[in-house]
């Protein structure tokens, strides 16, 4: 796990952290979290207790993931994202525990500065546009523009806002 020793990671005696892994200075790993082997945690980031990180994850920096979240391969967060308390994340559009499906895994990119609310839901292969914001609950099954809040379900746009989270006229 390298890091740098001036800034170090501080991650939670029961969290698990696989080897391979890599987490950048200064983020932290709280209660019970899981990172997988090829995920990639950029720096200053914060992963809640009960977050779950899987391989090829990719997280820039002062990436916030809050309590119960599960990134499954192919979440890709650029830099200041915000991921609200238990919002989902899915990687196949059609499931079945009987079909092994894992090479159809959709990448979902969610945009720099963008923000997902609680319990929101992120349908796999979309896109969400930097800072954008995702109501809590909504469901978003389609690409999300920069700088537009959608609630819902499914998600729609309600209008427009700001880089600080403020809506526009």
């Amino acid at each position: 796990m390298p890091f740098d020793m001036k800034e170090k990671v501080r991650i939670h005696p029961t969290a698990v952290i696989d080897e391979g892994a890599h987490i950048g200075a200064g983020s932290r790993v709280w209660h019970f979290s899981h990172i997988m082997p090829e995920a990639v945690i950029g720096r200053d980031c914060v992963i809640g207790q009960n977050v779950f990180v899987a391989d090829s994850v990719v997280l820039g920096d002062r990436v916030k993931v809050q309590n119960n979240v599960s990134l499954y391969t192919g979440v890709i967060c650029e830099d200041d994202v915000f991921l609200g308390p238990s919002c989902v994340f899915t990687n196949v559009l059609n499931p079945r525990s009987f079909i092994e499906r894992k090479h159809e895994f959709r990448t979902t990119r969610i945009g720099r500065g963008a923000s997902i609310g609680a319990n929101a839901t992120i349908l796999c292969g979309v896109s969400i546009g930097e800072y954008a914001m995702v109501g809590a609950g909504a469901v978003v099954t389609k690409n999300v523009a920069p700088f537009t809040l959608v609630v819902g379900n499914p998600a729609r746009s309600v209008g427009a806002i700001d880089k600080e989270g403020n809506r526009l006229q």
